[in-house]
């Protein structure tokens, strides 16, 4: 499956809302969607990364995928880019692991110098703030909707490159 048809959920989302947060005069009220953008991102980067690791292990061996499958199943939140690395990558050995590292750190130099943002503080903090608003009930305070959103566009880098370097 492409993950555009993943980032398609949140994406159009995001659209709809644009119009909706543009109209809305407070910008007290506005801010109130950033939670729901962010939980929407969550889940898309969720599935995305679900579906990788387990469509590389079919590829690899039935049985391999199955198991892969089994402990994806609980990953509720658990795609921080450390944990990406450490506990997932590393158990598929240090070829993706070290080709994940090289390729992100890369996108993050080119993001950093051409247009000033960081993927990885952007990938990072769209999962702070939905951990934030679906566990402890708060709007992050830190971030707009537009801060969100352009977090949640940035991010998905991180999962393309992913998708990019779990080859058979």
């Amino acid at each position: 499956m492409s993950l555009r048809k993943h980032f398609k959920l949140a994406d159009d989302i995001i659209t709809h809302l644009n119009t909706v947060v543009r109209s809305i005069p407070d910008p007290f009220i506005g801010s109130r969607y950033t939670g729901l953008v962010s939980i929407a991102a969550v889940t898309v980067y969720e599935l995305c990364i679900k579906e990788i690791f387990c469509e590389f292990s079919q590829k690899k061996d039935k049985a391999f995928g199955i198991f892969v499958e089994n402990y994806f199943k609980r990953i509720s939140g658990r795609i921080k880019y450390q944990i990406i690395c450490e506990d997932y990558l590393k158990k598929f050995g240090d070829k993706y692991y070290k080709k994940f590292k090289e390729r992100s750190n890369s996108a993050e130099e080119i993001c950093l110098r051409d247009y000033g943002n960081s993927i990885f503080n952007s990938y990072n903090n769209i999962i702070e703030w939905r951990n934030q608003f679906a566990h402890e009930g708060t709007i992050p305070t830190t971030a707009t909707y537009e801060e969100v959103t352009k977090s949640y566009e940035i991010g998905k880098n991180i999962v393309i490159i992913l998708k990019e370097i779990m080859k058979v």
